[in-house]
């Protein structure tokens, strides 16, 4: 592939840290590299391919001459500064909601709808999915493909990473504030988060459910492109650290047998089957999906309770897959197919 000039948006974030890390890894062909964040942090200097590059100012920042620029800084940043990249002749691959439901605006998986990513000439802009959204995606396309999709059930077990690095924090200190019997304080959540459940991400909107859940309805539509499919969502922020986790329960067009819905996910790209309750074979986000690309389907079995039903576990690191490894994916098909 051809080397080409590269900004990442939020370099000093959680994301942006994982994104830098994995372009490393996968040997992305970069030729000049520009780490950009808030003046606060302008200056650091960060580590990348044994260089040490120096953090810019994005406020003063002139994007031409940048082929691809990242952003993972907040969707108030993309907002003001993603239509000026593009405007500048940059190809604009967002991290934040602010674009994923412009009509006009490719949202895109990279292992499920590709094809979309020509559709960044319209606004020179390509959004990525909500993490949760994501792992779902690439776990029920092949089905789709298959038998079709009439209705999609799923709880979400949602990671505090979810909520940015001082969710972290705030779990680790609430932690140790209960193993030690001291008062939990709480500042990121409304309720304490350790050694609990809270079922509330993001803000509630007017039909009683939250705007993380709902973000999974307009995206499955969107992504799979058929706003028939039913969808219905229940999203819940966990004590875990890193790995969201799913339970979902399908109801296809078709009748599609457990060992076909297997042999379909196998053949899958992005998919690790684990899958053997017998010898207690299944995945979790500490076991699996922390620090690890894939998206992990465990426990497939028949819907007891619903004609033409499959049930299904599905996990994934939301911060390398759910956004950071994505974005580089959809970075790698623009240079290889469209630059």
């Amino acid at each position: 592939m051809k080397k080409v000039n590269l900004a990442i948006v939020g370099a000093t974030g959680a994301v942006g840290v994982t994104i830098r890390e994995i372009l490393e890894e996968r040997n992305f062909p970069v030729a000049e590299l520009h780490m950009l964040a808030s003046e606060r942090s302008a200056g650091d200097r960060v580590q990348f391919a044994g260089k040490n590059i120096s953090v810019k100012n994005l406020a003063e920042f002139d994007f031409e001459g940048v082929d691809i620029a990242v952003f993972s800084a907040g969707g108030a940043i993309s907002k003001e500064y993603a239509p000026k990249a593009a405007k500048a002749g940059a190809i604009v691959i967002d991290n934040t909601a602010e674009f994923r439901y412009h009509d006009e605006i490719p949202l895109v998986v990279s292992e499920v709808n590709p094809e979309r990513i020509a559709d960044y000439k319209k606004h020179g802009i390509i959004a990525n999915p909500n993490c949760s959204t994501m792992q779902m995606m690439v776990a029920l396309k092949p089905i789709h493909d298959a038998v079709g999709i009439e209705h999609i059930n799923i709880s979400t077990y949602q990671a505090v990473s979810g909520s940015g690095q001082k969710a972290v924090e705030e779990l680790a200190k609430q932690t140790a504030q209960l193993l030690n019997a001291r008062e939990v304080t709480n500042e990121i959540y409304d309720k304490q988060i350790a050694f609990n459940v809270l079922p509330n991400i993001d803000v509630m909107q007017d039909n009683g459910y939250t705007k993380e859940e709902m973000k999974m309805v307009w995206e499955t539509h969107k992504i799979l492109e058929d706003d028939t499919i039913g969808v219905s969502p229940t999203a819940v922020r966990v004590p875990v650290f890193y790995g969201h986790s799913e339970a979902i329960h399908l109801k296809t067009r078709e009748q599609i047998s457990v060992e076909k819905v297997k042999d379909l996910l196998q053949q899958s790209e992005g998919i690790e089957l684990v899958d053997d309750m017998s010898q207690l074979d299944y995945a979790t986000p500490v076991t699996h999906a922390s620090g690890k690309d894939g998206v992990f389907v465990s426990r497939i079995r028949k819907d007891v309770g619903l004609e033409n039903g499959i049930a299904m576990w599905v996990v994934s690191d939301n911060v390398r897959k759910g956004a950071a490894l994505n974005t580089v994916q959809i970075a790698e098909i623009l240079v290889k197919t469209y630059l």
